[in-house]
């Protein structure tokens, strides 16, 4: 998959950065980098054949996911999907949910937990061009308690000196970002979602041991105690946050922690239910806590926590090519769709300490691009209608028509 050179003109450009959208523009790809952007009719000189028109439509920065479970498919029952999983399996359905990724426009995913070392290989087989997928951060396995919540796909610790094993584990293995969990959740059967698992002095060991290694820390967090005992280690990103308050909220901002709501997992199984052949214990936790949910997410946008998109692909009723669901999500709970884009862009890209390589369009950064139809910052489903996708200069999917030549599609 060798990166191509193209110019792509008549283009409406949304950066990623928050700024107002920009018609009439191209820009142009030189081997895995963006080397120019403006005005389409000061676009350099370029031959024919490696001219694309977008036709007017959109484009973004590649769209980054910052929560998913590559090796979960978003089967009804995931218990029984990850018990019945062999590697090869599991390898196999991983690379399925990449490629689905990609092509919907996510160029980039942190994968928040898998057993086996499974995606910390797919990461490098994509880096190789082995196989096609996103730019993959893998946490490895997730760091939890004894019996805690995702102990199926976890390396169980108890105690500072051994989470601080663990996490050198992680690091040891090739985990690129750590993955620790402080609180219960719902799709683990035995554990409530708000019950505090790791202590602040277990956690602590974790973010400190993943910042000497120069890597973030996530942390699953849904009840209060947790989130704030995950505040308190310095923990870098919280998922769900589900009993954020005033004075978490005001901790939250000062330290610049980021919140990414992953609301599409609840709301899917919410949504589908027992009808759906979602376990009921599963049904009954999503159930109890969905408006806590809501309040949380509203109330951590009116505080100016910072957001970052991600959607905990692969639980139940929930695939890896529905990002889109989740900025509609939450755009109706909170933000305008500006805000939405950016999360899943620019805002993304800090929170995977990435952003000095992707989620804005700007010259020098590798070349992720996504081409949509309509226009997302009115109506953010438009991130949904994707005509053309591209990841390090080389084409992914190409929808345009009469483009085929111009640029190749891997």
């Amino acid at each position: 998959m060798t990166p191509t050179s193209f110019l792509l003109r008549n283009v409406t450009v949304v950066d990623g950065t928050g700024a107002a959208p920009v018609p009439g523009r191209a820009v142009v790809v030189e081997g895995r980098r963006i080397a120019w952007i403006g005005p389409q009719d000061a676009a350099p000189a370029t031959a024919p054949e490696h001219v694309v028109d977008g036709g007017g439509r959109t484009l973004l920065p590649g769209l980054i996911n910052c929560h998913v479970h590559l090796t979960a498919d978003g089967a009804p029952d995931l218990m029984a999907q990850v018990a019945g999983d062999t590697v090869p399996k599991a390898t196999l359905r991983a690379a399925q949910s990449a490629v689905s990724a990609l092509r919907s426009g996510v160029t980039t995913v942190r994968d928040c937990g898998a057993a086996d070392d499974v995606v910390v290989e797919l990461a490098k087989a994509i880096d190789r061009g082995m196989v096609p997928g996103p730019r993959v951060q893998a946490a490895g396995r997730v760091i939890t308690m004894t019996g805690g919540h995702g102990h199926f796909i976890g390396r169980e610790a108890d105690g500072p000196d051994e989470v601080r094993k663990a996490t050198r584990a992680e690091i040891k293995a090739g985990a690129a970002v750590i993955k620790v969990m402080a609180t219960g959740g719902v799709l683990t059967p035995g554990v409530t979602p708000t019950q505090t698992a790791l202590l602040p002095e277990e956690l602590a060991a974790v973010a400190q041991e993943a910042h000497n290694s120069g890597r973030r820390v996530t942390t699953h967090a849904i009840g209060r105690a947790g989130i704030h005992n995950a505040l308190l280690a310095g923990i870098d990103s919280v998922e769900h946050g589900f009993y954020l308050d005033d004075e978490l909220l005001e901790l939250a901002v000062a330290q610049g922690t980021f919140l990414v709501p992953t609301m599409l997992a609840v709301d899917g199984i919410v949504r589908n239910g027992r009808a759906g052949g979602i376990p009921g214990w599963a049904v009954d936790k999503a159930e109890a806590e969905a408006a806590q949910q809501r309040k949380s997410f509203a109330d951590a946008v009116s505080s100016g926590m910072r957001i970052a998109a991600g959607t905990d692909a692969g639980t139940p009723f929930n695939p890896h090519d529905d990002l889109a669901a989740e900025l509609a999500l939450m755009v109706r709970h909170g933000l305008s769709p500006m805000q939405a884009l950016v999360a899943a862009t620019g805002a993304a890209a800090e929170n995977l300490g990435l952003a000095h390589e992707i989620g804005t369009l700007e010259v020098g950064k590798l070349a992720d691009l996504v081409l949509v139809d309509g226009d997302p910052v009115e109506d953010v489903a438009a991130t949904g209608r994707v005509a053309l996708v591209v990841k390090d200069g080389v084409v992914h999917r190409n929808e345009l028509p009469g483009t085929g030549a111009a640029v190749p599609t891997a």
